[in-house]
């Protein structure tokens, strides 16, 4: 594979200075074309040892707009990075739609490293390795140009390099006792590399292999990958533009004109399995839900204690009780630990990143509850029925949500999902009373009563998300809430519940 990036190329600097100006100029035209775009660039460089990864990106900051430009280089985890799922830090470091993000040490690093000197095995290896195409997929199904750059070097001439920097005092604290260890295993890395490129390179997100060895010749090569990228990247959204424009000439291109598929009506949901008619007598309701609520503080304090983080979803009708079911479990749990974050449109910052990077960011550190009003569930119920979103966004968001909800389970996260339901008749009888009530009426809008307009739609959406997301790692728990007390004493001991499980799980 790196056969071809060990041929010794070179590019004299009469050359580079030829290209240099006509070269830098069309990079600037393209990076400011860009940032009238919805879609971001993310460029990965990784490779070997002294190949140019460094100052490619430094060339990158130098060449181009740096206002515009998000750098990342990653070390060990810090405590607050342990602390979250693995791809929290780099979720929270990607670039907004318009702008270049710049990465090294990258989501690759860690996987790599492990393989190369031996501490995990290939079936492992491959199972971190489809996370990173995953990742990248869902970020490339989003508009993301995604370019990675292997800079390769021989063993010879990665010797050779580490002994020039080591013989240079301004350079020679580059080298450490690590890179000739690494060099000593050339071979192991380059099988593992070679695996790593075969694995990962796809039509979404392409490996490049620059060889290394003439600074020249590997800056050209990235300079001018990146510009013919960008070139058929600007140019391919154009295309897509005049299709849209050509189709509906007289209207902008918006995601409303989107036809959703046809949904059978009249047929059973899972919501029509429910038993509606259940309740709670008040003096059981109080006895009950003090008992869970206290058996809940105690489960709390263990795994907070365990650094075991909790995050629960709410999700169901208007008017169903969610905000109730809120306070009566936020109630049995240390407030300092808890972080309730109401889920609204989101704001011109959010709609620049994937709709999952709101949610990512918002993920508290180990031990901590949080609560979501209202999720990423939103793109597959009223981005899907409000036509929002376009038909093949909120299709891949189920594969793109269950793949952010494993992350979260496999870092030992407590996820609870709830659905609070309610009958049509139920919805009607608490609109009409707070519209009566001065210290509810302002929950009501035109919004809801517009939604029961779209009662059925939302019936078949939530039917096919539980149908698409409940897994045994991450299921949906169906909550009754034609009455409240029952509604909310059976989230406080879902939640106990839960925990329980996962601390009987933790040694």
């Amino acid at each position: 594979m790196f056969r071809t990036a060990e041929l010794g190329r070179k590019v004299s600097k009469e050359e580079f200075e030829r290209q240099k100006e006509p070269l830098r100029i069309e990079l600037l035209e393209l990076q400011q074309r860009l940032r009238e775009l919805d879609m971001p660039v993310i460029l990965v460089f990784a490779g070997v040892e002294g190949a140019g990864k460094s100052e490619s990106m430094n060339l990158l900051n130098a060449w181009l707009d740096p206002r515009w430009i998000v750098t990342r280089a990653y070390g060990a985890p810090s405590d607050e990075e342990r602390e979250r799922p693995e791809y929290w830090r780099f979720w929270r470091d990607l670039p907004p739609k318009g702008r270049i993000g710049q990465f090294l040490s990258s989501w690759y690093s860690r996987p790599f490293m492990d393989y190369a000197t031996g501490t995990i095995d290939e079936g492992a290896f491959d199972d971190q390795l489809n996370q990173v195409i995953a990742f990248e997929k869902t970020l490339a199904d989003d508009g993301a140009l995604i370019i990675k750059f292997w800079m390769h070097l021989s063993k010879t001439a990665q010797k050779a390099r580490l002994k020039a920097l080591e013989k240079n005092p301004l350079e020679s604290w580059r080298v450490t006792k690590r890179d000739w260890r690494h060099w000593e295993m050339y071979g192991s890395f380059m099988r593992a590399a070679e695996h790593l490129i075969a694995r990962t390179s796809t039509g979404e997100a392409r490996w490049v292999i620059v060889e290394g060895e003439d600074h020249r010749y590997r800056s050209l090569t990235v300079l001018c990958t990146l510009r013919d990228a960008l070139r058929h990247h600007i140019e391919r959204d154009a295309q897509r533009r005049a299709v849209t424009a050509a189709i509906a000439p007289d209207r902008a291109p918006v995601a409303a004109d989107v036809v959703p598929a046809p949904v059978v009506t009249g047929l059973p949901t899972v919501l029509d399995t429910l038993d509606m008619t259940q309740s709670l007598p008040k003096a059981v309701y109080r006895k009950t839900l003090s008992t869970e609520q206290g058996r809940l503080a105690v489960l709390h304090r263990q795994a907070q204690t365990k650094g075991i983080s909790t995050v629960l979803v709410f999700e169901g009708w208007d008017a169903a009780g969610k905000g109730g079911s809120v306070r009566r479990l936020t109630h049995a749990l240390d407030a300092r630990q808890v972080q309730v974050i109401p889920v609204a449109a989101p704001t011109d910052e959010e709609r620049a990143q994937h709709y999952l990077w709101r949610f990512w960011r918002q993920l508290g550190r180990a031990g901590r509850v949080t609560v979501f009003d209202r999720s990423w569930y939103g793109r597959v119920l009223v981005e899907r029925v409000e036509r929002f979103a376009e038909e093949d966004e909120w299709r891949r968001a189920y594969a793109e949500i269950r793949s952010f909800e494993e992350q979260l389970a496999r870092h030992g996260i407590v996820l609870c999902k709830f659905w609070l339901h309610i009958t049509k008749d139920e919805q009607l009888s608490r609109f009409q009373a707070r519209e009566d009530s001065p210290f509810k009426s302002w929950k009501l809008t035109d919004e809801d009563w517009r939604n029961r307009e779209r009662w059925e739609d939302y019936t078949h959406a939530v039917n096919e998300m539980v149908e698409r997301t409940s897994t045994h790692d991450t299921p949906w728990t169906l909550v009754e809430a034609n009455d409240k007390r029952f509604a909310r004493v059976k989230v406080v001991k879902t939640v106990a519940d839960r925990l329980e499980q996962r601390l009987g799980e933790t040694p």
